[in-house]
């Protein structure tokens, strides 16, 4: 059964039958937003763009990697002093599927519109943290989004074998005016890798600022 995460929540990657999760993928599903017209006799679709990034750093707690959009104007990220966007890490073990730039129209299609592939055997030896997020590039914020889940599973972006652990945001009247969202982080410790959810949202009205963020306030420092 796969553990519905809770914010603050940590967890070894171990599966039921005691082996460890190694190759997987985090994904992220969200929904358009329906609006209905005059006496609900017409019906509007007003696409969602939600990011699904993430920002590595090393054993001293200096980002050294990262996966964020290609398509953020690399002038904003450079006054944020980071570099332009791609969608592999450099030594080949997470790769991003590319971007989503709608959402699900018509409800939710089961299938997840951005995934980060992970290969925990090819992660780099002064990698020590693995932060993923999400930020929504429209007008909208998070409480607008009909539905929106983060989830880690066994399989390939085209098919899901088993679902390890999932994260459901979105809807909430708590997630007024937020617009980023770190959802949790890979961590070694011990030699082993294990995971914690975060589950912490905020107003960054760029990546950037959430990467920022993330570099000042969560990544463990040496």
């Amino acid at each position: 059964m796969a553990i519905r995460l809770e914010k603050g929540q940590r967890i070894n990657l171990e599966k039921n039958n005691g082996s460890k999760l190694v190759h997987f993928c985090v994904g992220c599903n969200w929904g358009a937003i329906e609006k209905r017209g005059f006496l609900g006799l017409s019906k509007k679709t007003e696409d969602v763009d939600l990011d699904l990034s993430c920002a590595i750093f090393d054993t001293n707690g200096n980002i050294c990697d990262h996966i964020y959009s290609p398509l953020y104007r690399k002038e904003l990220l450079a006054k944020c002093g980071l570099p332009a966007g791609k969608l592999d890490t450099r030594d080949g073990a997470l790769h991003h599927t590319g971007d989503d730039l709608k959402g699900d129209e018509g409800g939710d299609d089961g299938l997840d519109n951005e995934i980060i592939t992970v290969d925990l055997n090819r992660v780099s030896p002064d990698v020590q943290e693995i932060y993923f997020f999400l930020n929504v590039c429209g007008q909208q914020d998070f409480s607008q989004i009909p539905y929106a889940s983060i989830r880690m599973f066994e399989g390939t972006p085209q098919r899901v074998n088993e679902v390890f652990a999932s994260y459901n945001v979105a809807a909430e009247s708590k997630y007024a005016g937020m617009k980023a969202l770190i959802m949790g982080k890979l961590y070694r410790r011990n030699g082993e890798w294990k995971f914690a959810a975060i589950g912490d949202a905020y107003d960054d009205p760029f990546v950037g600022i959430t990467v920022q963020r993330i570099a000042s306030n969560y990544a463990k420092k040496a």
